[in-house]
């Protein structure tokens, strides 16, 4: 590499490459997480929270080697992700219908999901089963929320990760510079999943439980990443959807998609036009976005 390249949001140097393909000549039988880890310690790569940005290195090195600029070493055990992307099997829930005023819910109980548990689980299958695009496992920083009935019933799934890299809608509607946007679209959540489970249908709900997520999302960000929240946006595909419960909940449409991914390579058929909503979660977001 002979030239600066932005990678996972840091800009590498021509002696970067280098000193990674110095490291890997040094320690040939080091693993792939020794690697991503030594790397973190070394650039001092972590979150606000002050942990090692391990999973962001390992995505820089894979991206390294697709180039073609190093050769990683083989896999000595089968990928972590691959198992957390496993599809679960059954778990016993309630599937009974749930129908009436949302009072009758109430107190409604919407809290973040703790990996590893119980509720991370029932979490996974019911996206995975439920939601029309499924669920994986989420790569970089993100919360998880889990709605349920005063008796303990889950009602709905709500999954926020990190910003789309570039959204020309947004991007206008934001007015920010390339520079600004490197700097601050860790400031920007994305809402990726949302599901009211089937059997539920309750008027307003939807609605109410994104009031409820973005009023504390900003601080449970902070508490978990060492970083607050500014804004969040959700792509709805407007063949399935018309944003009605965004639009309630005080969200605001500011364009469309154009159909192109990140990774689309002019061969492959178009992805599905999607309407662009965003909620400020400060009052002077977009003046902290392009500062």
């Amino acid at each position: 590499m002979d030239e600066l390249r932005v990678i996972q949001g840091r800009t590498l140097r021509p002696e970067d490459v280098v000193r990674i393909r110095d490291w890997l000549q040094v320690h040939p039988d080091a693993n792939r997480t020794r690697l991503s880890r030594e790397l973190c310690v070394a650039w001092n790569w972590r979150n606000g929270a002050g942990r090692l940005k391990d999973m962001a290195a390992r995505s820089l090195l894979l991206k390294l080697e697709a180039c073609g600029y190093i050769q990683l070493p083989p896999r000595q055990t089968a990928s972590v992700n691959g198992r957390r992307n496993r599809r679960l099997g059954p778990l016993d829930h309630d599937q009974s219908a749930l129908e009436g005023p949302l009072q009758s819910l109430q107190p409604v109980r919407v809290e973040p999901v703790i990996e590893g548990t119980a509720q991370g689980r029932l979490f996974q299958f019911l996206l995975q089963r439920y939601h029309y695009l499924g669920h994986r496992n989420c790569v970089g920083e993100n919360l998880k929320y889990l709605a349920c009935d005063r008796g303990g019933r889950p009602l709905a799934c709500l999954l926020f990760g990190s910003a789309a890299w570039k959204a020309a809608a947004r991007d206008r509607w934001i007015g920010w510079s390339e520079a600004q946007r490197r700097r601050h679209l860790p400031r920007i959540a994305n809402n990726t999943r949302f599901t009211i489970l089937p059997w539920v249908r309750v008027p307003h709900l939807a609605s109410h439980l994104l009031g409820r997520v973005t009023t504390r999302l900003s601080a449970d960000w902070q508490c978990k990443y060492g970083h607050p929240l500014e804004l969040v946006e959700t792509f709805v595909e407007q063949a399935r959807f018309a944003g009605h419960c965004y639009r309630a909940a005080g969200w605001i449409p500011v364009g469309l998609t154009t159909g192109r991914t990140r990774n689309h390579d002019g061969v492959a058929p178009p992805a599905p036009i999607k309407s662009i909503w965003v909620k400020t979660l400060t009052p002077d977001a977009r003046r902290r976005l392009t500062t």
